[in-house]
């Protein structure tokens, strides 16, 4: 039995999610608001005591930080391989994702989408100056993705990898800002990948039933 802890919101536990549909794994999905008045609850905080999500329990193993959770699915169920064979590919994809964890999550998600796309339909202002602060370093993140990413149906060749399942969910919420949409239209591979990512079962089946 597999258990994801977290809430289907969040970036982090989507990538996880795409990742168990994409190896055609059953697991159930424990819901966990960090954002619920207290923060979580203490028996959270003992599997995950940053109080970040998700956590992966399986049998007597509990796992967290993404990148452990989506290596570890895919070392310990290796069909469809998820990870690149070859040592150079596989340092590209490694690379992808500590792209995504360090630079763009913060800036894509936080700065522009949040500020663009959830402040204004809770009815409060969106920071403009973060905004266009954000502007720079966003150009700059998906000109390098745009750049390390192949003209194939995925960001590393004709087969998904964990790149795609954690860049998917980020880049799926940064354009549905007018910004987003903007400075995608100057990376016509991430474009390309994108629209035809966010067509496959595994994306669709994790849509979030919370708003985001």
């Amino acid at each position: 039995m597999i258990e994801v802890h977290g809430a289907d919101y969040s970036v982090y536990v989507r990538s996880v999610r795409i990742a168990l549909a994409e190896k055609g794994l059953s697991y159930s999905l424990v819901p966990i608001d960090i954002f619920a008045p207290g923060g979580p609850a203490d028996n959270y905080l003992e599997m995950q005591p940053f109080g970040k999500i998700p956590v992966l329990k399986t049998d007597d193993f509990t796992l967290y930080e993404t990148d452990a959770i989506l290596r570890f699915l895919d070392e310990t169920h290796p069909a469809p391989a998820l990870q690149p064979v070859d040592p150079r590919e596989r340092a590209r994809m490694n690379q992808i994702l500590s792209i995504l964890n360090a630079y763009a999550y913060q800036t894509l998600v936080w700065e522009v989408f949040v500020e663009r796309v959830v402040k204004p339909s809770d009815g409060s202002a969106a920071d403009e100056v973060r905004i266009l602060s954000a502007l720079g370093p966003a150009r700059r993140i998906v000109t390098e993705l745009e750049r390390l990413s192949e003209a194939t149906p995925f960001l590393l060749g004709s087969r998904p990898s964990l790149a795609d399942c954690h860049a998917a969910p980020m880049f799926h919420l940064f354009q549905k800002a007018e910004e987003g949409q903007m400075i995608l239209k100057g990376a016509p591979k991430l474009s390309a990948w994108l629209e035809q990512f966010t067509l496959r079962e595994s994306f669709r089946t994790t849509e979030p039933k919370t708003p985001t």
